[in-house]
């Protein structure tokens, strides 16, 4: 634990904090702004349909999150032995160009190649600024130092995206991303100012963190994120058409609907974050069964609009609590390469975005409506609590396995 003052600490944990807020603009923003987006980049296409063009807008999110997936272990590995504070400025400034970009291209097309470069970093992000804030808390709080970061992410859900969302719709989406690029200097000048010099792990190198790639538990926890946190991410991307479409509200609500999400986010991370630390296996199931009842609960009140804003608050907050639980595992299965299996998590957790806004863009171009997602969604977190059940099953049986020492 480094020697700071109380002042200190909270001031550095809290621009690392600062540097989740900028991310969760930058990844949810869109999900609000769907039709927004698409009448402006597809205005075609939109005139045609506007749901087959919020369904092909839904692509913007997927390549956003197909970047994180190949950024996240290429950074880790490549950054193995820079320390913490160079490595997070610098995936602070690829955050900063990269957001720019996407508010500036053109075409489509071209906006989903500023979207994918500018999801690069997003995993090592949270990878490297996760391993400092649990650096700055001390041992043995660890998934409490993941939390406050993404606790960022969820006061982002809970305030920033609502806000960034109601300013791209009064004003242009592309404003909200020049808004967001804005976030991630200030961050950056925050974390220049406050965070202490880190030096990477004495044994690090890019050998020791590809090494955890090799560990068939490493990749199982990673699919059970992947496919598990979909569930959400099923719900989520839709939540703009839902409001309107299905709850039959006016498009100035949905950020409301988003501050519905957040609000239940920010509960659950910090939660999640507090019994990870105490015992992981009961937390994740936990948390994967409360999470298959709120999604289904969503499907079958949301159009109401009390069921609208308790179905968004109850998703939130059940797919969070799972953040630092997930966060924790990936961890505790890749010893000796932290930011590898810190990073990965964040690989699964977009493998989740992508997966979770493909299919419900599937199911909507299908004719099955906007809450045909959410369905879609129950499936999926019920085979990642599969998939998590069956992890600490193998771990068992291998730990069975290893000869005592005497």
């Amino acid at each position: 634990m480094i020697e700071l003052s109380r002042g200190r600490r909270l001031a550095a944990l809290a621009a690392l904090a600062l540097g989740g807020v900028a991310v969760g603009l930058t990844e949810f923003v869109a999900m609000g702004l769907l039709p927004d987006i698409a009448r402006g980049l597809l205005p075609h296409e939109y005139a045609q349909s506007s749901s087959d063009a919020v369904a092909r807008a839904g692509w913007m999110i997927t390549a956003y999150a197909l970047g994180v997936v190949v950024g996240a272990p290429l950074i880790a590995a490549l950054s193995a032995r820079l320390p913490r504070k160079k490595l997070v400025l610098g995936l602070l400034v690829l955050f900063a160009v990269g957001t720019v970009a996407s508010a500036i291209a053109p075409t489509f097309d071209l906006v989903l190649v500023a979207r994918f470069a500018a999801a690069l970093p997003h995993g090592a992000y949270f990878g490297a600024a996760g391993l400092l804030a649990a650096t700055l808390m001390g041992p043995g709080n660890e998934a409490r130092g993941f939390a406050t970061v993404l606790g960022g992410l969820t006061v982002s859900n809970l305030v920033g995206v609502p806000l960034i969302t109601r300013l791209g719709q009064a004003a242009d989406w592309r404003v909200a991303y020049l808004v967001i690029a804005g976030f991630f200097v200030l961050t950056l000048l925050a974390v220049l100012a406050v965070v202490p010099e880190v030096a990477a792990a004495v044994d690090g190198s890019p050998a020791t963190e590809l090494r955890a790639l090799r560990t068939s538990q490493v990749w199982l926890v990673a699919a059970t994120g992947a496919v598990g946190f979909a569930g959400f991410f099923a719900v989520n991307t839709y939540i703009a058409p839902v409001t309107t479409d299905v709850t039959g509200l006016s498009a100035a609500t949905v950020p409301w609907a988003l501050v519905a999400v957040g609000l239940g986010m920010t509960v659950g991370n910090a939660l999640g974050g507090w019994l990870a630390d105490r015992d992981l296996q009961r937390s994740m199931v936990i948390g994967f069964v409360a999470m298959i009842v709120s999604i289904a609960v969503f499907s079958l009140v949301a159009s109401s609009r009390v069921g609208l804003f308790v179905g968004a608050f109850l998703v939130g907050a059940t797919s969070l609590y799972l953040g630092p639980v997930l966060q924790a595992r990936l961890i505790t299965v890749a010893p000796g390469a932290q930011l590898m299996g810190a990073a990965l998590n964040q690989s699964a957790m977009n493998i989740a975005n992508s997966l979770g806004a493909a299919l419900g863009s599937v199911a909507i171009a299908a004719g099955l409506g906007y809450l045909a997602p959410a369905r879609v969604g129950v499936v999926l977190a019920i085979v990642g609590l599969i998939l998590g059940l069956v992890s600490f099953a193998v771990g068992r049986r291998t730990r069975e396995r290893v000869p005592a020492t005497v």
